[in-house]
């Protein structure tokens, strides 16, 4: 009787977790089939060789590479591609060095105000950053009179807050061991040289993380780049978000809709791949992959 009982109680276990599972992967693959039928409807319309903003079918009757030609040879598309990146590039330096650095100060350094200080970091980090847009244009406007509505005004958004999001990295460096610092510390390196030499080699992880998350920001964001390129005449200034965010305004949507999908695809594939190499990293830095001893 109790043998029966056990099987019983095995074949039920198994029927729920391969039941669990199943169910599980056809969730998980109906909701990735709704999340990319807009990214392969963005994809195919980039060929359309039919003008207008609405087709009726969901792949084009005829198409064409023209909708390339002209986002390359008819607009400003590339020098919007070069602002986007250079403000990325460089807010992504900056970013970096600013997240590692705070990161490593608060997860080695005890000083009186450290934990006030964190959490005073860290509650200002949950609020989005629209809520300070009018307060951020305004300082703009003090520390540079005559220049806040440029790429440098952008690089600097981007990067003076940079050091709110330091407790992932934070988590990192607090799983690798404080002996390796102490170690350096005895044979005479000093705190600086410790974290350039010891613990940055230990943190490939993290640093590509943040690198990647420093990277995104800035080459997506169309809140701030709006509110502070709003209004500047000369249209080569603007990034990808701003500059394709005005071919779908009324008068231009229907000439410029199909060169907006293919604008579109140009700007995702250097995320996707970047994404996609080094995604290995990404995960171990959010979850943690410091040697531990």
């Amino acid at each position: 009787m109790i043998n029966t009982l056990k099987k019983r109680k095995k074949r039920s276990m198994k029927t729920k977790r391969l039941f669990g599972v199943t169910t599980t992967q056809i969730v998980l693959t109906a909701l990735s089939i709704i999340w990319i039928i807009p990214l392969i409807y963005l994809f195919v319309q980039s060929f359309r060789a039919e003008p207008g903003a609405w087709s009726p079918t969901f792949f084009p009757k005829t198409w064409t590479l023209d909708n390339y030609k002209k986002l390359f040879t008819e607009t400003k598309f590339l020098r919007w591609y070069g602002n986007t990146l250079l403000v990325s590039i460089i807010s992504c330096i900056i970013t970096t060095i600013f997240v590692l650095a705070v990161a490593y100060a608060f997860s080695r350094i005890r000083f009186k105000s450290r934990k006030p200080m964190m959490n005073i970091m860290l509650i200002l980090g949950m609020f989005p950053g629209f809520m300070s847009m009018s307060a951020v244009y305004f300082l703009l406007k003090i520390l540079l009179p005559n220049n806040y509505q440029s790429l440098a005004s952008l690089i600097i958004v981007y990067s003076a807050g940079a050091a709110l999001s330091y407790y992932i990295a934070k988590g990192f460096f607090d799983t690798v061991p404080k002996s390796l610092d102490e170690a350096a510390r005895i044979d005479g390196a000093s705190r600086f040289r410790t974290f350039y030499k010891i613990i940055l080699p230990l943190s490939k992880s993290i640093i590509i993380y943040t690198i990647l998350i420093s990277f995104i920001a800035p080459w997506c964001d169309f809140i701030f780049v709006s509110f502070i390129m709003s209004g500047v005449p000369d249209t080569g200034m603007y990034t990808v978000a701003l500059g394709m965010y005005n071919w779908l305004e009324r008068e231009q949507i229907q000439a410029y809709f199909t060169t907006f999908c293919a604008a579109a695809v140009i700007v995702a594939l250097p995320i996707t791949i970047l994404f996609m190499w080094l995604q290995k990293y990404y995960v171990e830095g959010v979850t943690g992959g410091a040697v531990k001893g």
